[in-house]
């Protein structure tokens, strides 16, 4: 978790807290208070034969009465072009789906992100419009593009 408080590729698209053992610390305790409120859900994508950690998948934002929640990721370099995190968020969509009973999913990602725009070409995700503006990448603003899934979609 503390390698992408300071991977410069994961800074650039994604807020990250310091690289401090305290504040990962405090970060894992409200990923744990989120989950026991049904408010987010986090999951480590790690390497299955060591348990190395290579990044995390989630459901931000989610309203279960409304049946909602955004999904966002990140992977380190190790993990970059090699499926992991488009595998790990598709299992995250079926929990999603069929296992909390969600209708639909959004993500979002800076334009510019090639990464994240594969990630949601690759899970299913329908394009749904862009927010002008509305993230800031570099010191420049650049719009976010907004894509969804509905637990309809095939």
């Amino acid at each position: 978790m503390l390698a992408s408080c300071v991977d410069p590729e994961i800074r650039r698209w994604r807020r990250r807290p310091p690289a401090e053992w305290v504040e990962a610390d405090a970060y894992i305790r409200r990923r744990a208070r989120d989950w026991a409120r049904d408010e987010r859900y986090t999951w480590a994508v790690c390497e299955p034969t060591t348990g190395e950690m290579f990044g995390e998948v989630e459901l931000a934002a989610v309203d279960l009465p409304l049946g909602t929640a955004e999904a966002a990721c990140w992977a380190l370099p190790e993990a970059r072009g090699r499926g992991m995190i488009t595998t790990a968020l598709s299992a995250v969509l079926r929990f999603a789906f069929g296992g909390i009973g969600l209708h639909r999913v959004t993500y979002a990602w800076a334009e510019g992100n090639a990464a994240s725009a594969r990630v949601s070409a690759k899970c299913g995700f329908l394009p749904e419009g862009r927010q002008r503006s509305a993230y800031e990448v570099d010191g420049q603003r650049m719009d976010v593009l907004l894509a969804g899934r509905l637990a309809t979609d095939r």
